[in-house]
């Protein structure tokens, strides 16, 4: 058996992962911290990259993605288009595991303050095509 390519710890996402409320990191019962491997890894860093804003890493300031600048905006067709071009610029920097297939952005038809943000890529190790949709709320308010 040959070990993972991709190995990270598991990070339960507030706005993505929580389901039962639980977020962070998660232990297991020997007390280590859970991981997750290959597609799972980079699925997790995707979402990290996407929802950190540029400066709030303090070792790589620039690290992260201009999504947050969108709070406010009409939810338009530039706005869509300034969200696709966020995250595509994101992912090409700064996630070299994954080929983007598509990206794509539109207004929610039942909420007209929420932009999705769809995403396709593959994953170059295991060639495994991924899909990943998040909302991004031009509210302001809490996912």
């Amino acid at each position: 058996m040959t070990a993972p390519r991709y190995k990270a710890w598991q990070f339960i996402h507030p706005d993505f992962d929580a389901a039962d409320g639980r977020a962070g990191f998660q232990v297991v019962p020997t007390g280590r911290i859970r991981m997750v491997q290959e597609d799972a890894s980079v699925r997790q860093a995707i979402l990290i990259l996407l929802t950190t804003i540029p400066g709030e890493r303090i070792m790589r300031r620039d690290y992260g993605c201009e999504l947050y600048k969108l709070v406010f905006s009409p939810n338009d067709d530039t706005t869509a288009g300034l969200a696709i071009h966020y995250v595509r610029r994101a992912l090409e920097r700064w996630e070299s595991r994954i080929d983007i297939l598509l990206v794509d952005a539109g207004r929610d038809e039942h909420d007209e303050g929420l932009l999705n943000v769809v995403l396709e890529y593959r994953v170059r190790a295991t060639q495994r095509l991924e899909r990943l949709a998040l909302a991004v709320d031009l509210a302001g308010g809490a996912n």
